[in-house]
């Protein structure tokens, strides 16, 4: 058994990974819907969601499910998803994200009626589900 401890391997301050930086420059993007005047729904599930507790720092796993109307626009599918992963790294509240979201995505798109269920995976016994809705 060597008594030498663990090489610790410190890298330079790099430059961002492409990945890293369209998360870090994402932003909700839009385009006219193909339909409008016909009232139909759209469910996404996102199951890779994370944030940390900003109490405890502990990271956070939900899936947040987002079910709309769309009235004039439509969110862009991988743009939504560079915006949900932004979160990773951002110190929020289980409520907070979900109200974040659904406030982001209404200012993005003016859906008819939208709805954010925020499904939080159990820690320390505790399962949290955070749903917010908004309506024209």
């Amino acid at each position: 058994m060597s008594n030498s401890s663990p090489e610790i391997v410190s890298q330079p301050n790099q430059e961002l990974k492409y990945g890293e930086r369209n998360i870090a420059e994402g932003q909700l993007i839009t385009f006219p819907n193909p339909r409008v005047g016909r009232r139909y729904n759209i469910e996404i599930s996102l199951p890779e969601f994370t944030c940390k507790c900003p109490f405890s720092g502990y990271p956070d796993f939900a899936t947040i499910h987002i079910n709309y109307v769309p009235d004039e626009r439509v969110v862009e599918l991988k743009a939504l998803k560079l915006y949900i992963n932004s979160y990773r790294d951002r110190y929020i509240s289980h409520e907070e994200s979900a109200n974040q979201i659904l406030d982001d995505f209404v200012a993005a798109c003016d859906p008819l009626d939208v709805t954010v269920k925020a499904d939080f995976s159990p820690r320390g016994n505790v399962h949290t589900v955070v749903e917010v809705r908004h309506s024209k």
